[in-house]
């Protein structure tokens, strides 16, 4: 099933409990209301009262997850999931309200002559069947709330098994007056009273810590773990968590090298998203990628990030320790048509913020070249002129005890000369060092035989 499918799912799934939670809850109001009138309990009669407050509990929860599922507008961007939040608060402060006043009941009935209480047949049948109820309905809401992370649902679980412990209580007291003790009924509401205090101060915790935006407990450690075990992350800069619904949203600031290229970045947190959701699957955090400065960055990477910064194109960059001072030396590539004065101010700036970087203990030279920066055209060279740079080359890298097969050659007639492109087989134990210089040199020997020739790219591969 697609994502949208089971969150399309869950939403009915909670729609149709809390909908059964309605009808269970006004079955049993009428059922211990009628009991409770019939014995005189006032034990059976708090019940009752409190299966009254369940169906208006019930009813506003069930309005709370229908608009809990609602998608996010333009009022409400981060969704709408914590008006279930919302529903639970008004659960919480009927809890408190029905434990205040069964409470005072039982205690003015303590005081004054004790009442006559028929515990007959019909009211062990009423409370024995509510507990029955209470049962399937707390089971079947716990098990919704967890599977679909809904804090109404998980509200009323919470109501509902205090309805329960309720329920038991007042059989106990039911059981105790017919055994002739005359307070064990008000005794009984007292119980049933505390333990909805109980629920009513569990149920608030809960719900004002979703109202505030309290991170669960540990998993901002958790999710700290995963992230930084993902390679490229430097560390986390902040987390900052909130429950909405059954997920949990926030933002996630990373620590990365300055000196990575965007796409890297990129990739390092479609990596980091990968990971949370194979780990955390209830976080979903907007991700934010801070660069610093590592500990182990070296000189040439300073210098290329400084120089990309400004968008400029070195090359052939060159450190020297010289007298224990630095010395930096690069290739700057500006616009051919540019005027000189322009692109000497444009390598002095360079050079300033470098020296204003990396300390004016350095000393930075820049030789200014043009840069190619239209598209040149060209054709194929006469045959019989790429036959012969073919046989040059192989003649020559045949002489090379390391280079070989020369294939893949390339002959281009463009603006001022001819191109050469070739391919060469090259002993895969040499260094790269080793490697550009025997090419250079049969490149050299190549450009002396044919003037002609202004450009040559050759490509090394290890040999087979």
């Amino acid at each position: 099933m697609t994502v949208a499918g089971q969150i399309d799912a869950n939403a009915r799934l909670k729609r149709r409990t809390a909908l059964a939670s309605v009808g269970a809850s006004v079955l049993m109001t009428l059922v211990k209301f009628a009991a409770g009138l019939m014995a005189g309990s006032l034990a059976l009669l708090s019940e009752a009262a409190h299966n009254g407050l369940d169906v208006a509990a019930s009813g506003l929860t069930y309005y709370a997850v229908r608009a809990a599922d609602k998608p996010a507008d333009e009022d409400h961007p981060f969704g709408h999931a914590k008006f279930e939040a919302v529903a639970a608060l008004f659960q919480t402060g009927f809890l408190f309200v029905l434990s205040a006043a069964v409470v005072a009941v039982a205690v003015r009935r303590i005081g004054a002559e004790p009442m006559t209480v028929d515990a007959n047949v019909y009211a062990f049948g009423a409370i024995i069947a509510s507990i029955a109820i209470d049962l399937v309905r707390w089971r079947t809401l716990v098990a919704v709330a967890t599977r679909t992370g809904s804090d109404a649902l998980a509200a009323d679980a919470l109501h509902f098994s205090s309805d329960l412990f309720g329920s038991v209580l007042v059989l106990v007291g039911l059981a105790a007056t017919r055994a002739g003790l005359p307070h064990a009924d008000a005794l009984a509401a007292i119980g049933v009273a505390l333990f909805i205090g109980v629920a009513g101060f569990r149920l608030g915790r809960r719900t004002v810590d979703a109202l505030v935006d309290a991170a669960p407990k540990g998993l901002a450690e958790s999710l700290r773990l995963t992230v930084e075990k993902v390679p490229g992350v430097a560390g986390t800069d902040f987390i900052r968590l909130r429950r909405s619904g059954a997920k949990v949203v926030g933002e996630l600031g990373l620590f990365v090298s300055r000196t990575l290229p965007l796409e890297r970045v990129t990739a390092i947190k479609a990596d980091v998203v990968e990971a949370i959701d194979a780990k955390l699957p209830q976080v979903a955090v907007t991700i934010i990628a801070n660069p610093i400065a590592l500990d182990d960055e070296t000189l040439r990477e300073q210098i290329l990030l400084i120089a990309g910064r400004r968008r400029l194109f070195v090359h052939h960059l060159g450190v020297q320790n010289v007298s224990k001072r630095k010395s930096v030396t690069f290739d700057l590539e500006v616009d051919g048509a540019m005027r000189l004065a322009a692109a000497h101010d444009i390598a002095s700036r360079l050079e300033a913020e470098i020296e204003a970087e990396l300390g004016d203990d350095i000393e930075v030279e820049t030789h200014i070249e043009p840069m190619e920066i239209r598209e040149l055209g060209g054709e194929p060279a006469d045959a019989a002129l790429a036959e012969r740079i073919a046989a040059a080359l192989a003649e020559r890298a045949a002489q090379d005890g390391d280079l070989s097969e020369i294939h893949d050659v390339r002959v281009r007639l463009g603006p001022g000369g001819y191109y050469v492109i070739f391919h060469c087989r090259a002993n895969s134990d040499l260094t790269v060092s080793t490697t550009h210089d025997r090419v250079d040199a049969l490149e050299r020997e190549l450009r002396d035989r044919f003037p002609e020739v202004i450009r040559i790219v050759g490509h090394a591969e290890p040999a087979r």
